[in-house]
């Protein structure tokens, strides 16, 4: 998987947190930048220890289905994007509602910044199959998610939630575009 690529994948995995985090800076009253910097940490961070995880585990594995690699590679990132465009169509976004929480307490930003992370887990597993180093993937999902998730909290500020489930459905069809991307790769190396 080349840089391009990491870049998309990482592109695609933040939108999720962009979401919640334009809906936090939408519903956060009075917004200060230690809130959009608590917010952008707790998901960049989240987004790289996942696929740290994700990666450690399909190591594991990897082994036994080397066969198959690219298309357990292609299936979890097609479930992955799949997963994102059929939540991008939902009228609700999970999170903080408005008046009800606040979304920079430790154990609301917690279960956000795990919820979001999630499809990262997957994508971990991934790099393992396609016997990728994690670091430099790491760094750079967790660095673009943090940057994307900075700049949707000032977004939600002045717009509120006009755009992010179209952002959602976007970085679902990066991620199924990147996995099929694997499988016809390794098909025109045979």
């Amino acid at each position: 998987m080349n840089l391009l690529s990491i870049i998309g994948v990482a592109l695609g995995l933040s939108m999720d947190a962009f979401a919640v985090s334009v809906a936090n800076g939408f519903m956060i009253k009075e917004l200060k930048f230690r809130h959009v910097l608590t917010i952008a940490l707790s998901f960049g961070l989240f987004q790289a220890i996942m696929p740290v995880l994700g990666w450690a585990a399909g190591s594991l594995f990897s082994s036994f289905i080397m066969q198959v690699d690219h298309w357990v590679a292609f299936g979890l990132l097609a479930f992955v994007g799949g997963k994102m465009i059929y939540e991008s169509q939902k009228k609700e976004e999970p999170g903080c509602e408005e008046g009800k929480k606040d979304c920079t307490h430790f154990p609301t930003l917690l279960l956000l910044s795990l919820a979001t992370s999630i499809d990262a887990l997957a994508v971990g597993l991934t790099f393992a199959f396609l016997d990728i180093l994690i670091i430099l993937p790491v760094v750079i999902i967790g660095g673009i998610t943090f940057v994307v998730c900075l700049a949707g909290v000032y977004i939600g500020e002045k717009t509120g939630h006009l755009f992010e489930n179209k952002f959602e459905l976007i970085g679902g069809v990066i991620i199924i575009g990147i996995g099929i991307k694997i499988v016809i790769e390794h098909l025109l190396k045979q």
